[in-house]
C-alpha cells in the first residue's frame, strides 16, 4: 500500500514539475498603464482601468501582468510614471490618455507607447496614437461619397486645437475637396460666417428681385407664383451635394442650425460629420436630420457596454472599449514576437480585428476601419 502511495507522490509531484517548467518558460506579459489615476479625469482612469482588467478576465491567461502609474494628466508626472515603469522592466504601454501628456516620453525611448488619443501630429517618435484618427474617418467618409457619386462636397472646420488634425485626415485621405473653408465657432459670429459661405444674402436677394419681377409682370397665374415664391427664404441653386462638418456636441448643433437658417436643408444636401460616438442627444434633432457619420461597430460597443455594466454596475467610458481592445492587441501581438521587438511589428503592415472593428497597423501607425451610420427619425442607422 505504502509503495502505491509513494508511485502515486511520484507521478503527481512529476506532473506539477513540467507544468512549472513549462510556466516558467513562458515570460509574462508585462503591459504598462499611464492613466489619470488622480485630478480632474480620475473617473475617466478608473473606467479604463475596469476596461482593462475586464479584458484580462476575457483573455483568460496567468500570462498577463498589467501595472497601472497615475498620470495626472500632467506631463511631468507622465514622465516620471514611465520611467518607473522602465524600471520594472516595461516594455510596452497603454497610454497616456490625452495628447498633451505626451511631451516628455521622448526622453523614454526604451518603451512603446500605445496613446489613447486621437491626435497623430507633434507626436514623439516612442509614440504610436491608439484613437479612431481623423484619417480613418475622412477613409470612411470618402468610401460613402464615392458609393453616391457626390462629386461636390464643402468641408466646414472649426478655427479650434484640432484644425490642424482634420486638414491633415483630409490630405491623407486623399478625399475630393470642392471647397474648404475655415470657421470660428463663437455663436456671435457663426451664422454670418454660414451666410457668407452659402451665399445666402445673394439667394435671398434674389428670391426679392423675383416676387417683384413677377408682380410687376402680366402673367395671369402672377398671384399664384407670387404664393409659391414667398413660401421660399431663398432662390438659387447651391453648387455642392454634401457638407462635411467637423464639429462636435452643441457647436454641430449650432452649424446645422445655421445652414437650416441659410436655407440649405439636410433633405436636400448631405449632412455629414465626424465620429459622434452615438450621442443620443441629436437623435432628438430632427430638423438637421438625416445626420451622416463614420465611427465604431455599434453593435460592438454596446454588447461591451452592457458587460461592464454587469461586471461594475456603472457604464463605461468611450475610452475603456479602446483600452479594452488594446489589451487584446498586444497579447496578439506578443504571440508573434518578443515584445522588444515590438516596434517592428508596427512597422510592418498587421490586421487586428478587436471590439471597435479592425486595426491596421503600418509604419508605427494605427487607423480603423469604420463603420457608417445615419441618423434619422430618432434612430440610428447602419448605412455600412
Amino acid at each position: 500500500m505504502n509503495r502505491i502511495i509513494k508511485i502515486i507522490f511520484f507521478l503527481v509531484l512529476s506532473h506539477f514539475l513540467l507544468n512549472l517548467n513549462a510556466a516558467m518558460g513562458q515570460e509574462k506579459i508585462k503591459i504598462g498603464l499611464l492613466i489619470p489615476m488622480t485630478g480632474l479625469n480620475k473617473e475617466l482612469g478608473e473606467s479604463i482601468i475596469k476596461a482593462v482588467r475586464l479584458a484580462v478576465k476575457d483573455i483568460d491567461s496567468d500570462l498577463i501582468e498589467i501595472i497601472p502609474k497615475d498620470t495626472n494628466t500632467k506631463p511631468e508626472k507622465t514622465l516620471q510614471s514611465a520611467l518607473e515603469l522602465k524600471d520594472r522592466g516595461i516594455k510596452i504601454v497603454i497610454g497616456p490618455v490625452f495628447h498633451k501628456s505626451l511631451l516628455y516620453l521622448d526622453q523614454v525611448q526604451d518603451l512603446t507607447f500605445l496613446s489613447l488619443t486621437n491626435k497623430t501630429l507633434d507626436l514623439p517618435s516612442n509614440v504610436i496614437s491608439a484613437g479612431i484618427n481623423s484619417t480613418s474617418q475622412f477613409n470612411t467618409i470618402k468610401k460613402f461619397l464615392q458609393i453616391n457619386e457626390i462629386k461636390k462636397t464643402l468641408f466646414l472646420t472649426p478655427i479650434k486645437d484640432y484644425e490642424f488634425e482634420i486638414k491633415e485626415g483630409i490630405k491623407k485621405s486623399k478625399i475630393k475637396i470642392f471647397k474648404e473653408y475655415a470657421y470660428n465657432s463663437d455663436p456671435t459670429k457663426l451664422t454670418n460666417q454660414i451666410e457668407e459661405i452659402t451665399n445666402y444674402k445673394i439667394r435671398k436677394q434674389n428670391l426679392e428681385d423675383e416676387i417683384n419681377r413677377v408682380k410687376n409682370s402680366i402673367d395671369a397665374n402672377k398671384e399664384k407664383k407670387i404664393k409659391r415664391l414667398e413660401q421660399k427664404y431663398s432662390l438659387g441653386g447651391l453648387n455642392f451635394e454634401a457638407i462635411v462638418i467637423s464639429d462636435f456636441n452643441e457647436s454641430l448643433k449650432s452649424v446645422c442650425t445655421s445652414l437650416l437658417y441659410t436655407d440649405v436643408s439636410p433633405k436636400k444636401k448631405y449632412f455629414i460629420t465626424l465620429n459622434q460616438w452615438f450621442d443620443v442627444s441629436l437623435q432628438s434633432e430632427t430638423d438637421i436630420q438625416p445626420l451622416y457619420y463614420p465611427s465604431i461597430n455599434k453593435k460592438n460597443f454596446e454588447d461591451f457596454k452592457d458587460k461592464f455594466f454587469k461586471e461594475f454596475n456603472k457604464y463605461p467610458s468611450h475610452l475603456s472599449l479602446l483600452s479594452y481592445d488594446l489589451v487584446g492587441l498586444v497579447y496578439y501581438l506578443s504571440s508573434k514576437t518578443n515584445l522588444s521587438n515590438i516596434e517592428k511589428i508596427f512597422k510592418n503592415k498587421n490586421s487586428f480585428k478587436g471590439k471597435i472593428g479592425i486595426f491596421e497597423i503600418k509604419n508605427k501607425k494605427i487607423n480603423h476601419k469604420l463603420n457608417f451610420y445615419k441618423i434619422e427619425n430618432n434612430e440610428t442607422i447602419k448605412i455600412f
